[in-house]
């Protein structure tokens, strides 16, 4: 249980993100829903929560809402800053943080072109180090925390067409790394979720022809579910997971061993 453990997600408006906000509500955290374009699905995800899981959370924190959707472009340095405080003002302490929101250019290199590979890379990753970056100083006062960053098997094998997000993603995997070095003396870890083919609106998309050219390649022989990656990120979360910091966990139906 992660009861009365303030947790932030970035991009949970839907799809993974979404999966994820619910699980950790559902282990009685209280969920921070971050998003920057929708705000109606950033809702929708914390009227699910404090509809369906609102425990009443006892401590400090007793009465609270369970969910609250905080609007944040996380490329932005200075508005992640803000958040950070923001959420550290209302609860005071931040205990999990999931960097999960991403975009994509999707494009072949011979045609991408400069913005295309930057937007990728200034959410993707550069939106990851400024929430750790912000994170951290709260976590290293309180000895505490626990970073899961949402990476992709595309940060470990490659995509076709996808240059800018998987050198993103894997960008990622070194980050977290560094990261788990870093904080590790305070008790902190940060790991990584490597997803597969996830059934998302991104992967409901695709035309059947891709759909099982992609199945073809995963030993499981189907697409996983954003609950499946939810599971595993409540499972960093905990305290069962304290001795397990620096590590990269694909998800992916074995498409990576």
């Amino acid at each position: 249980m992660l009861e009365n453990k303030v947790a932030l997600v970035t991009g949970a408006g839907r799809g993974i993100g979404k999966a994820i906000a619910l699980r950790l509500a559902q282990e009685k955290a209280i969920v921070i829903v971050n998003y920057n374009g929708s705000r109606e699905k950033a809702m929708e995800t914390v009227a699910e929560i404090n509809t369906v899981y609102n425990m009443k959370s006892s401590g400090p924190l007793a009465g609270s809402q369970q969910a609250q959707a905080y609007q944040c472009d996380i490329s932005d340095d200075e508005q992640c800053g803000k958040m950070i405080q923001d959420i550290i003002k209302t609860y005071g302490h931040l205990d999990i943080l999931v960097n999960n929101a991403g975009i994509t250019r999707d494009n072949l290199i011979m045609k991408m072109s400069d913005e295309e590979f930057d937007a990728v890379y200034e959410t993707n990753l550069k939106g990851v180090f400024h929430t750790i970056h912000h994170a951290s100083r709260q976590f290293l006062k309180q000895r505490s925390g626990r970073i899961i960053n949402i990476s992709s098997v595309s940060g470990i094998i490659g995509n076709a067409g996808q240059a800018n997000y998987s050198a993103a993603k894997a960008g990622v995997i070194g980050l977290t790394k560094s990261v788990a070095r870093e904080l590790a003396s305070r008790g902190i870890t940060a790991n990584v979720i490597a997803p597969g083919m996830i059934e998302t609106d991104m992967t409901n998309a695709l035309s059947e022809a891709v759909k099982e050219n992609m199945l073809s390649q995963i030993p499981l022989g189907r697409i996983g579910r954003p609950e499946e990656i939810a599971g595993a990120v409540a499972f960093l979360a905990s305290d069962e997971a304290s001795y397990i910091t620096g590590q990269v966990l694909a998800i992916d139906g074995g498409m990576t061993m």
